[in-house]
């Protein structure tokens, strides 16, 4: 993480613990995240869901600042649950936290209404950052994937 983002990252923690719902389908990455973002203090998990359906359940439920997606996950497909999540619980952010590099995705999450952007080879302080942006209303996208997408539109590709 950058001495910006540092910075940027302190000033958005708020006196009140962010709190989110983790949708994976693999218990273990699930399990590892929850450990990711327990040491964080600012932070509170209050569900976890294996699939879409769970994720909805936990979020209609629990009513989180932030939800970190996976978009393979089995049953509905993630990506086009995103409109209806976001019109479930507006206040509820998303972060898509997925290996899906491809620029058709990531321009597909961010028209659908997710927040943020992480892959998951991404380091742990990326996932971290973009949920506290997300939970102050900003937007993220891994910053490899921005610079190939400023290319491609550069170039004048359009996924519209």
């Amino acid at each position: 993480m950058t001495d910006q983002e540092r910075a940027s990252t302190e000033e958005l923690r708020s006196h009140e613990p962010v709190r989110i719902v983790l949708a994976d389908d693999h218990e273990v990455v699930r399990g590892g995240l929850q450990l990711l973002l327990d040491a964080e203090p600012d932070f509170e998990v209050v569900a976890q869901a294996g699939d879409v359906d769970g994720a909805r359940r936990h979020v209609r439920g629990h009513h989180p600042d932030v939800l970190v997606l996976d978009l393979n996950m089995p049953g509905e497909p993630a990506l086009d649950a995103i409109p209806g999540l976001r019109a479930d619980e507006p206040a509820t952010q998303i972060v898509v936290l997925t290996m899906r590099d491809d620029l058709g995705f990531v321009e597909e999450a961010r028209r659908a209404g997710a927040l943020g952007y992480v892959l998951k080879d991404a380091p742990g302080s990326e996932l971290v950052h973009a949920i506290r942006l997300a939970a102050a209303g900003e937007s993220y996208l891994n910053r490899h994937l921005a610079s190939r997408l400023v290319v491609a539109r550069t170039l004048g590709h359009n996924w519209d």
